[in-house]
């Protein structure tokens, strides 16, 4: 079973608690889902790049 974890930083703002990113230890990827459309599926990256992208989301490095 995977055990799934939400960001206590989750769901700030306006939007009542439901933005929510929810990550978990797959193997050796991290998933990230949506938790409002956890059946949709899930985003597997390898530890490095999961780093990578926390890394440029913190410096707000990241564009459409």
């Amino acid at each position: 079973m995977i055990n799934w974890r939400k960001s206590s930083h989750s769901g700030g703002g306006g939007s009542g608690g439901q933005e929510c990113v929810e990550v978990a230890r797959i193997s050796r990827m991290v998933g990230m889902r949506d938790s409002q459309a956890s059946a949709v599926g899930h985003l597997s990256l390898d530890s490095g790049s999961f780093a990578a992208l926390v890394s440029a989301l913190k410096r707000d490095k990241v564009t459409p």
